[in-house]
């Protein structure tokens, strides 16, 4: 029953819906939790005497890190289930930021980040269970949700933090509640309804089987739509470690071998041209604009908040767009191209403030849809290993990113957003180039 790990629908609807709602809690305490902490880290390690390029490197390898682990736990749950995964990824973040409680030296601080970097992978496999619960009609909406719960998680997880520091011992109360945080969230996980979630796993997999696979290469049989297509079927998570390994290696040649590339280097292009719009913001407005950060502070407020509405309004707009995902994330980027252009070449503080607003819903919606199609092309059965890797290419971004902002703003202050219109008018042209592939392969929503 349980060694299933989650994968599969609920019994009946109010099961299911119970079981979303508190993964939506679950997300919201994961964001609140690390947005306590996070933003204190700097002047923290700045206290204990880390010089700018220890910092540095201390937080270059937690991006590292995070880069090549995330395809791995990822795949890893798909392989042992969602609750063993997702209640040790949590349980070793708490040890994490226990340790980072506990950080007297440089040595421990660094320490503290290795389970965090290895394991901090909650909110993918949240998503991944999220995908095993719902319809595919329903995914988007229920994903824009739970980015929406994150977020508010996100938005006042900062204040908390800046109360909590003004105390004696600031950071490191803040630090342990924040590790206390996780254990509540593991608890949480703990006493979901995983019972009734998994009666139904052989009905809904029959009702939801379809005949298409992933597009793959000639050369490769890539069927990951199956349960039962790797190396081996493991049923229960404490099977031999090289077992899993090996299965966790295979699966991931199979994504490697795939006829995916196109769908993650969108991801690859639209997360760089997030990253190099806000790259810069408040120095731009500075120069341009003579706006003092504070002002900017509240704009980039502002425009999360309108992320978290713009999230709980995916369920209308993907109707509107009759579940047609492929569309949806085209226009969505487009409209992202066009504002960011408008940002780039705005000769006012009200155009700017006219393309955060419509930016905060492009970009939230954009986000989605592209993890929707990623898991629509991929199959559900795969899901946690898709996110892994859309979280991989995340994190490549997150790393070139500011090396072109850098170069870029050697040349103006609008150097970052204009290179970023430019990619994202790659992006554009990829999806345009590759929609008859989607439409004929039936892998896109119809209309």
């Amino acid at each position: 029953m349980e060694e299933d790990g989650g994968r599969g629908a609920a019994a009946s609807p109010g099961a299911s819906a119970r079981f979303v709602r508190c993964l939506y809690a679950v997300g919201f305490l994961d964001l609140f939790g690390v947005s306590m902490v996070v933003p204190l880290m700097n002047l923290h390690i700045k206290s204990l005497g880390a010089s700018p390029t220890v910092a540095g490197i201390i937080g270059s390898l937690y991006g590292i890190m995070q880069l090549f682990s995330s395809t791995f736990v990822g795949c890893w749950s798909d392989i042992v289930g969602r609750r063993y995964s997702l209640l040790t990824c949590i349980l070793l973040s708490a040890l994490g930021y226990f340790i980072l409680g506990m950080s007297t030296t440089v040595y421990l601080f660094a320490i503290s980040r290795v389970p965090v970097g290895i394991f901090k992978h909650t909110l993918s496999i949240s998503k991944a269970l999220l995908s095993d619960l719902v319809s595919e009609r329903d995914r988007p909406l229920v994903m824009g949700r739970f980015n929406a719960a994150s977020s508010v998680g996100f938005i006042l997880g900062p204040v908390v933090g800046g109360y909590l520091t003004e105390l004696k011992d600031g950071f490191y109360q803040t630090s342990f509640i924040c590790a206390s945080i996780f254990l509540l969230n593991a608890g949480l996980v703990w006493m979901l309804p995983w019972s009734e979630e998994n009666t139904g796993n052989g009905k809904h997999k029959q009702g939801k089987k379809r005949t298409d696979s992933i597009t793959a290469k000639p050369n490769c049989d890539l069927q990951l739509k199956s349960v039962t297509n790797g190396t081996v079927a493991i049923d229960s998570p404490f099977q031999s470690p090289w077992v899993q390994i090996v299965t966790v290696l295979k699966r991931i040649k199979e994504i490697a071998c795939s006829d995916l590339w196109d769908i993650f280097l969108v991801r690859l292009l639209m997360s760089v041209t997030i990253l190099l719009y806000h790259s810069n913001f408040s120095l731009a407005l500075e120069e341009r604009f003579g706006v003092k950060p504070l002002f900017s502070g509240y704009l980039m407020s502002y425009s999360s908040s309108l992320g978290v509405l713009a999230g709980c309004l995916l369920g209308p707009i993907t109707r509107l767009y009759q579940h047609n995902t492929y569309r949806l994330l085209l226009h969505s980027s487009t409209f992202t191209c066009t504002l960011i252009l408008l940002y780039a070449s705005a000769l006012s503080m009200w155009m700017v403030i006219l393309s955060s607003t419509f930016l905060a819903f492009s970009t939230t919606i954009g986000r989605t849809c592209i993890i929707d199609l990623e898991l629509t092309i991929g199959g559900n059965e795969a899901s946690g290993t898709l996110l892994g890797v859309g979280q991989s290419v995340t994190s490549v971004g997150r790393i070139i990113a500011p090396l072109l902002s850098g170069i870029a703003q050697e040349f103006s202050p609008c150097g970052p957003p204009s290179l970023a219109v430019a990619l994202a008018l790659v992006a554009i042209l990829i999806m345009n180039v590759n929609k008859q592939k989607y439409c004929s392969s039936g892998n896109v929503k119809p209309k």
